[in-house]
Parts: C-alpha cells; sequence; structure tokens
C-alpha cells in the first residue's frame, strides 16, 4: 500500500506499519467520537473532515480508507453511511481507486496524482 512507503528517516519499514497501525486505530476512535467525519465529493471520492497535521502521521485520505474498508472497520461503515444519508450521494469505489482525492477534509476536489 502506497502509506507505508512513505518512512522518515530511520524508520524501518516494520516501524512504519506499526505507526499506520496507531494511526487507523486513531482515526476509527475520532470517527466513533464524532471528531471525524467523511466527506464525499462529486465523483464519490472520499476525505476525513477533521482529520489534520500530526495525527495523519503521513497516511493520506485513500490509504486510510481503503485500509479500513479492507479490514470491514465497522466505525468507519456507520461513518460512510451516515455521509451518504447527509450528502445524498455514495462512495465510488471507482472514483477512490482512481485517487479522487480531497487535500481540505472536502472542501475542493482533483483527480487522482
Amino acid at each position: 500500500m502506497p502509506c507505508d512507503s512513505i518512512m522518515r528517516a530511520g524508520q524501518s519499514l516494520a516501524q512504519r506499519n506499526e505507526e499506520i497501525t496507531r494511526t487507523l486505530k486513531a482515526l476509527e476512535r475520532a470517527l466513533a467520537e464524532k471528531r471525524v467525519k467523511i466527506a464525499i465529493g462529486p465523483t464519490g471520492g472520499v476525505a476525513f473532515e477533521g482529520w489534520r497535521g500530526d495525527a495523519r502521521n503521513g497516511v493520506s485520505d485513500a490509504c486510510a480508507y481503503r485500509s479500513l474498508s479492507s479490514e470491514g472497520s465497522w466505525e468507519l461503515r456507520k461513518a460512510v453511511a451516515a455521509a451518504e444519508q447527509v450528502s445524498g450521494k455514495r462512495v465510488n469505489p471507482n472514483a477512490v481507486a482512481a485517487g479522487h482525492h480531497s487535500h481540505d477534509g472536502g472542501k475542493t476536489w482533483g483527480p487522482g496524482h
């Protein structure tokens, strides 16, 4: 997964994987506590509103979404269902796979890069 290839100087792959695991668990807690919400873009891409700065540890929205989705995260599923209901749009796995993303928590959207 791309998020494990972004390592800090001197960081091993095992250390990076541990950091990603801790980051995703913290994101799940933030989703459960509604401190972070899902934003759905016009093409069905996903962004995490309220997930900023150091809390991200270099993990992109797309990487976090794909990882939590593949794990069957209940907190992610609840947050996606709420976002789909509020926005009237559905998450589009093809848009997520193509890299449609936001760098500002869902205010603006761009194609994959």
